[in-house]
């Protein structure tokens, strides 16, 4: 049953048609919890409530299903908004985007252009910006333009995911260049070529890749709600003397609150993933596929 349901979420995140349907009814349909809102000004909101608790952030705006030049020049737009409405609030906070926001299946020169200038001001404004990792498809693009990126910028980062096969090599690779890594399990359908189908065997490539990459030396952002990965890093990071400032946890906005809380009073970095803008459903769906607790929480708060 749960895999049926997983399918059927998935299924509906790709499906511009309802998407664009969903956008009617706003936020109503449970997606606060998962979403901070609409507007850059609702995010900041968020942000500076997850400060005041301990908590750093990472601001995503929203935005899958790009189809012409300007809609991606859109993108780019509100993430340089993004940037400066950090700087503006003084908000402990940097910047996560898809590469397919800003046109890489449209025009790969063009999402270049706009990586390189949201690069220079996230520099001018000492940030950091994340290349969120998606589906098999773009997991070779992306990391194409991260390594040319790298040659140029600091303050740049990807995303690598321990249900893809080929994660070990991936994370050697940028290990040997210091990257800094956020280590997922990975939220796409995937066939069984290129991804593990198993959970037990992508929770032990997960663990895996987070003490590989602690290893090397490398900044690592260990992003689960899994308090048995939480704990087994914990153990590693303190077996191995690794400091304190060389990794974070990182979690979904409103999800497994009192864990993030309970990482902040043991002293450990944790950032929340805050998503925003209209482009919400897509994310929503997938956070609907990942926890079957999440679609009892919809059902019984919908009509509230």
């Amino acid at each position: 049953m749960e895999k049926i349901m997983r399918s059927f979420f998935l299924s509906l995140a790709k499906s511009r048609r309802v998407g664009n349907l969903a956008r009617k009814y706003g936020l109503r349909l449970g997606a606060r919890r998962f979403v901070a809102g609409v507007e850059i000004s609702s995010s900041i909101e968020a942000v500076k409530r997850l400060n005041k608790q301990g908590k750093m952030a990472t601001l995503d705006h929203l935005g899958e299903f790009i189809s012409a030049r300007e809609e991606a020049e859109h993108s780019a737009a509100m993430c340089l908004q993004t940037l400066e409405a950090i700087k503006a609030a003084g908000a402990d906070a940097n910047l996560s985007l898809k590469l397919t926001s800003l046109g890489l299946d449209l025009d790969p020169a063009l999402c270049e252009r706009q990586m390189k200038e949201i690069l220079a001001l996230a520099g001018q404004n000492h940030n950091f910006v994340r290349i969120d990792m998606e589906d098999y498809a773009h997991c070779q693009p992306a990391l194409d333009l991260f390594y040319k990126l790298r040659g140029s910028y600091e303050n740049v980062g990807i995303v690598i995911q321990a249900y893809l096969r080929r994660s070990g090599q991936d994370v050697k690779q940028l290990g040997s260049m210091n990257s800094n890594l956020r280590l997922v399990k990975g939220a796409y359908k995937e066939p069984e070529k290129v991804a593990f189908p198993l959970k037990s065997d992508v929770d032990q490539s997960f663990v895996q890749l987070i003490n590989q990459h602690l290893l090397s030396g490398s900044y690592t952002a260990i992003a689960t709600h899994d308090r048995a990965i939480i704990e087994e890093t914990k153990r590693f990071v303190q077996e191995k003397n690794i400091p304190s400032g060389q990794f974070e946890f990182q979690m979904l906005y409103g999800i497994c609150e009192e864990l993030q809380d309970e990482l902040v009073r043991e002293g450990y970095r944790v950032r929340i993933y805050v998503p925003y803008g209209e482009d919400w459903f897509g994310y929503f769906m997938r956070r609907l596929a990942e926890r079957p607790d999440n679609v009892w929480f919809v059902l019984k708060n919908m009509w509230k």
